[in-house]
């Protein structure tokens, strides 16, 4: 499965590989709720969840390839890159949902548009960068949340900060329904993973990959990414078949790598 967009890099022929945290993200954003009668899953349950862990893990991507198996689902992606105010929250939410004529100056008429539009039909937000998210920030979608008449599930996507401060707000993390901690791969999973993800890697002496991952990339699939397109160029300009350690000393010189 090609998904250049949910890359870290626009890398020609990569592929998603099913590891163990997008098998997890997978069953933990369909798994079945509390009532065993049924078939409902986590986000026709309407419920919250924080998948977090440190940069580069590959979170937004495996949520991102869950989400887009969910083809009847209204999904809005929400990123932050500062840490927003619920006014600036509140904005986000207004142009995420597209909705018509200009933002209401005063936050009651606001939270009402927002709770309206919210009501009409079942909807997801996935809130990635969520770690630029504070105390005000979270509280506001626990708000929208907590309204009965919205049809909301909140996927909360972010870094370490995430979870420490959403564990600070005791209100809202008793109302989490699912954490999921994403880790670095292990040395075993980078052997059976990156083959899969790139041609590059497909003929690899798995000491070369081990090499690789000691050196440069450390079980961090962004990492693998960077490594991944300057090997690509490596191969290129020396005209060789497939990689090597005198390769890799040259991509490792390049990404500032021990060598």
């Amino acid at each position: 499965m090609t998904a250049p967009s949910y890359q870290y890099v626009d890398l020609p022929d990569a592929s998603v590989v099913t590891t163990r945290a997008l098998l997890t993200a997978r069953e933990n954003i369909t798994d079945t709720d509390t009532d065993t009668d049924t078939d409902t899953d986590t986000v026709a349950a309407r419920a919250m969840m924080c998948l977090h862990g440190g940069a580069g893990f590959g979170k937004t991507l495996a949520v991102n390839v869950c989400l887009r198996d969910l083809e009847d689902e209204d999904v809005r992606r929400i990123t932050f890159r500062a840490r927003p105010t619920a006014r600036a929250v509140r904005y986000e939410l207004f142009t995420a949902l597209d909705l018509p004529g200009q933002p209401p100056r005063h936050p009651s008429e606001f939270d009402r548009l927002l709770k309206t539009a919210l009501a009409e039909h079942p909807r997801t937000f996935l809130v990635d960068e969520a770690q630029w998210l504070n105390g005000e920030a979270f509280e506001y979608f626990r708000y929208l949340w907590d309204e009965p008449s919205t049809q909301l599930a909140i996927i909360f996507v972010g870094g370490e900060g995430c979870h420490t401060v959403l564990r600070r707000e005791a209100m809202l993390a008793s109302r989490i329904f699912i954490w999921q901690h994403v880790t670095s791969l292990t040395p075993s999973e980078v052997l059976e993973t990156i083959p899969l993800f790139h041609p590059v890697w497909a003929d690899a002496d798995p000491d070369d990959i081990t090499f690789a991952d000691n050196r440069a990339a450390h079980g961090n699939f962004r990492a693998w990414a960077r490594l991944t397109a300057h090997t690509r160029t490596a191969l290129a300009r020396t005209g060789r078949p497939r990689v090597d350690q005198e390769v890799l000393r040259w991509v490792f010189s390049r990404l500032g790598a021990s060598p």
